[in-house]
């Protein structure tokens, strides 16, 4: 499957925000972004005049690269997303919060989206009691991450549970460190997706 495989402090960059690609680097003094806020390559410190369809674009691009998905990937969540009830652009933001990946990332056993999906892949967790190896299951309401019991002396993710203060915990979600268990409450609301998304622009660029 293609993957982008440059580097992420440059996806930041481009976006003139920081999406969290790095993990516990993007609190640091070394994000990139914070060192040096103007887009990358030569002509970054120039004025460039943005037209409104590059606004759209550009937040589209933004919460791909916030999520890790690949555009194909993410026309699909949106076409699910206009087929549900209630708002499309909040569906949208919803499907992408209920991925396993990023719910594990959420739940603070992993720094980054990246470091959980590769976690998941290598079948560290179970779901519901069943392994579970695919980082774009949707949970829902009920459903419980576990670490594997093999599992629990990786460093990675013991490393990433002690700094899961830092980031919080989403009201929809439940972490017990002692179990190195997670359950999912309730369905997330838009409140809980604290990232300056204007989902809204995604909405009017696929409806052109």
């Amino acid at each position: 499957m293609a993957r982008y495989t440059g580097p992420s402090c440059r996806l930041c960059r481009r976006e003139g925000s920081e999406l969290f690609l790095k993990g516990e680097r993007c609190y640091t003094d070394k994000c990139a972004i914070k060192r040096r806020s103007y887009p990358p390559g030569q002509h970054g410190q120039g004025r460039i005049k943005v037209s409104d369809y590059g606004v759209q674009l550009r937040e589209k691009q933004k919460v791909r690269r916030i999520y890790g998905i690949l555009e194909n990937q993410f026309r699909g969540y949106f076409e699910t997303a206009d087929r549900m009830k209630g708002v499309t652009g909040e569906n949208l933001l919803f499907l992408l919060e209920r991925r396993l990946d990023n719910v594990v990332y959420r739940l603070g056993f992993a720094t980054s989206r990246d470091e959980a999906r590769q976690l998941v892949r290598h079948s560290h967790f179970t779901l519901n009691g069943r392994k579970a190896n695919i980082p774009s299951i949707q949970v829902k309401a009920g459903d419980v991450i576990q670490l594997r019991e093999k599992s629990r002396k990786v460093a990675v993710i013991t490393e990433s549970l002690e700094a899961v203060v830092r980031r919080g915990i989403p009201q929809w979600l439940e972490l017990d460190k002692d179990a190195f268990k997670g359950t999912v409450k309730t369905s997330p609301v838009r409140e809980d997706i604290t990232m300056p998304i204007q989902e809204q622009l995604i909405v009017e660029l696929y409806s052109k």
